[in-house]
Order: structure tokens, then sequence, then C-alpha cells
């Protein structure tokens, strides 16, 4: 059994002043793997209190020393890829070589394209030739509280952190303590890098305990949440009593619209895009609308691909897809397959149970749904679960409609081979990203959502600035 009860505070491992023991289930196998403190009022206030003390030098260190002390980081992470997959793969079930790739490997994109871009961000700039004596300078925030989730955790710590960092902010990490061990090892890395004591801080906690503290504390300058939109509901009510700035990257309902013209892949790639990291991920193509001269060979093509999915122990090397994260995943996505099934839905893949072979850990069956209509739950509400909806549609104005008809606004997905089309379909999408036959958002693009799944963006130069003030001088002396 692994114990990790410290928190990192100001520059060393401490013990909590009120903590209580949490235990970290392996979601493959039901059982404990680790135990964890969970921290309380007076172990948020040390974190607090340190990264505040920090702020004042941290701030005024050179840009240069900044990125410097990212870059010696970055090299560290590297070197600790298999703690931080061993990690991941135990608390959430990633499978181990989705852990080392693609887990770890997000920490790395984001921090190798945050470097790049902190390289060519101009801090102090002119307003332009009409104002020579004008400046607009680029400050950071401040004290800043991350609240990261369980899903990607090091995309999502460093997305947060590496910006932050750069920005000139300090910072107190609470990550989600369903996944709370791939976060220490990051501290460590972050130690060993050398950032002074105070500028970054862990404290472990739940949502109710630490996560609300650090939302409403005075001395907290800005909250970066990653998760629920439920719970970012929450963090901007408490946020607001100090007016303090509010990061949300929250749920979403993508739509993936395939067209009659679509590619001979399409199908098959947005089936597994949907089934990738057991569908638990919030730009998830979990709508799959179908123009409906091509649906009944799209939903026998869906059927096809959603029995091909494997689904084994995480800890287990091969292609596979793992276990949700926890039994409260587990049974709600569970009641949602029942759900469509009981609203009329036509269910060709997958459905409630365990897959075959299991009668332990959190495993779901790759389910598909055809003849969906958006009005049905599974439509409506986030699985974050290996759960497909098809829809039929006949035009591409009914399709938009569709997609757009829904709460939130993180990702869609369009498949033609009609350019025009698409990039007239894209202007009309209303989320924040939107990916056209297959092809990934670049290095360095921003990542975030528009109505209820959120707002701020990550990644880039935009995750660089949602860390910084915007300062207008006026009257600065020419050089």
């Amino acid at each position: 059994m692994i114990e990790k009860r410290q928190f990192y505070i100001n520059g060393a491992w401490v013990d909590p002043i009120e903590g209580r023991d949490h235990p970290v289930i392996d979601p493959s196998t039901e059982e404990p793997c680790a135990i964890i403190s969970l921290g309380g009022k007076a172990d948020t206030d040390a974190a607090v209190a340190a990264a505040k003390a920090a702020f004042p030098a941290w701030m005024n260190t050179p840009v240069e020393e900044r990125i410097a002390l990212v870059e010696k980081m970055l090299e560290i992470y590297k070197s600790r890829t298999e703690d931080l997959a061993q990690a991941m793969t135990m608390e959430m079930g990633a499978p181990i070589d989705m852990s080392r790739v693609s887990q770890v490997g997000a920490g790395t994109w984001h921090t190798t394209n945050f470097i790049k871009a902190a390289k060519n961000f101009k801090f102090i700039r002119p307003l332009g030739d009409h104002a020579p004596n004008d400046r607009i300078v680029y400050e950071p925030i401040g004290v800043c509280a991350m609240i990261t989730p369980w899903n990607w955790p090091m995309n999502q710590v460093t997305l947060k952190v590496v910006a932050a960092a750069i920005a000139g902010c300090t910072m107190v990490l609470k990550p989600s303590e369903e996944s709370p061990l791939n976060a220490i090892v990051f501290a460590e890395i972050m130690h060993e890098a050398g950032f002074p004591a105070g500028v970054f801080n862990l404290v472990n906690g739940d949502g109710v305990g630490v996560g609300s503290q650090l939302s409403s504390h005075p001395d907290v300058d800005m909250v970066s949440f990653t998760g629920s939109t439920r719970a970012g509901i929450a963090i901007s009510k408490a946020a607001a009593e100090t007016l303090k700035r509010v990061h949300l990257e929250l749920g979403g309902k993508g739509a993936n619209i395939i067209f009659a013209d679509a590619d001979d892949k399409a199908v098959k790639r947005g089936v597994l895009h949907m089934m990738n990291n057991s569908g638990q991920s919030c730009n998830a193509p979990s709508r799959m609308l179908v123009q409906k001269g091509v649906y009944e060979k799209a939903v026998e093509t869906a059927a096809e691909v959603a029995n091909s999915v494997t689904v084994g122990n995480a800890h287990e090397a091969g292609r596979h897809i793992g276990p949700v994260v926890n039994e409260a995943q587990f049974n709600k996505i569970q009641g949602l397959i029942q759900k469509g099934i009981d609203e009329g839905a036509r269910l060709v893949a997958g459905g409630t149970g365990r897959p075959e072979g299991f009668n332990r850990g959190f495993f779901v069956k790759p389910t598909v749904f055809a003849d969906v209509t958006n009005e049905m739950t599974i439509a409506r509400e986030e699985i974050f679960g290996p759960v497909l909806a098809i829809i039929p549609f006949e035009t591409e104005e009914e399709a938009i409609r569709i997609a757009n008809d829904t709460v939130y606004g993180l990702t869609n997905y369009i498949q033609t081979q009609d350019g025009d089309k698409s990039n007239r379909i894209a202007l009309q999408l209303r989320s924040g990203m939107v990916e056209i036959n297959g092809q990934s958002r670049g290095a360095g693009a921003p990542f975030g959502g528009m109505k209820q799944s959120g707002n701020g963006r990550e990644g880039g130069v935009w995750g660089i600035e949602d860390f910084l003030e915007v300062k207008s001088v006026a009257g600065w002396a020419a050089e």
C-alpha cells in the first residue's frame, strides 16, 4: 500500500495540520492502492499564505529565468514518464500503454508549446504609433488556485501550472482526490527543477473541503477549474464574494456531423474517438449526427467498430480501453444506458452490465445507440463513458440546429469532402473548437468552450494570457 499523506507547501513536504485519511481505489480491481490525506482549512490557509508571500519576488523574476525553470522541469518530467504513467494507470484506469504515450505525453506537448509561445510573448508592448508614450503591460494576476480533474490529469495540471508559472503567478494545486498520485510525482518534479519556495504548492482534498476553501479564499486572486458544469457553477458562486477571476473548463456533448459525402473512415474514426479513454473526455464526439442517405450503413459500421473495441485491465499492455474511474461513475453510466433503452433508443452494441469475463472492476461495455432523438436523456446529458448516440438528419440546416441544441459548447466535428460546406458550418457551430475530417488542432491552439462548457482558453499564447492582467501605462519614458 502506497502512503502519501504529506502536502507540498512552501518548498517542503509537510504533514497535514488537519488531514484525514482517504483511500485511492484502483478501478481495475476495486481495491485500495494508496492512502492520501484530505486537507482542512488550516492546510489550505498555509498553502495560500506561502503562495502569497512568494508572489512579489516571482512576479519580478525575469521571464527568461521563469522559462528556464520550466525547461528544466520539462527534462525532469520526461525522465519520470514511467512513474507518472504507473500512477495514472493505477488510480484512474488509463491502460498503461495509453498512459505512457497519451496521458504523460499530453504534459510534454503542452509544456513544449508554452515554452515556444512564451519566448515570443511581449509582456510590455506599445499601444500604437499614435501614442508613442503609451505601453500595454501584461502582468501576473497573483495567487492562483488550480483544481484539476481525474480523467486527463497531467494534461490539465500542465495546462494550468506551466502557463501560470511563465506568467509570473504563484499557485496552489488541488488535484482530484480520485487521481492524486500523479500530481504528487509532479510536485517532486517541480521541487527538483528548483522553483522557489511558495511558487508551487500542492494540497490534496475534496471539492467540498479544500476546493471550496480555495474558491472563496480572500487571498486567492484566480481560480482555474476543470471538471463538471455543476461544480463550475458552485465555484463561480463561491468566488463571486471576492470578485476573483474564474476560469472554467467544463463538460461537453460534442456533435460529430457525418454527411453523405464523408470519407470512408469517418464513422470508424468517430466511434474510436468516442471510446478513447473509456469515453472520459469532455471533448468526446458523443452525438453522431448522420445524414439519412448513409444512416443505416453508418449504424452498421458503428456497431461493428464498437464490438471490435476490447476492454481490459489497465495494468496490461495493449490497445484495449480500461475501466471508468470509480463506482459512482460506473453506476451513473449504467443508469444512463438503461435510460436510453427505456426511452426507446435502438441498442446496436454493448448495453448494461460488465463486459463478458469481468465480475470485478468498473468496466463498461462499449455501447452504441441508434435512432436517438436530441430530446432523449442520452443526447442531453454528458455520460462520460463509452456510450455513443447516433441521430439521423436530412439537411445541413437541420444538422446545425441539432448540433447547437445543447447547453454545452466545447467541441464539434464535421465530416464532409465539400470544403466550402465544412467551412460554412464551422462558422455556425456554437462551440469553442471545431475539428474537420479528423484534423486535430495544431500546436498551441486554444482549448476551451462556450455556454455551459465554460470560459477562458488553455494552451499556447491564449493559455498564458489567461493568467495575466492588462495594465495601461501612459507617459512611459522613451527608451
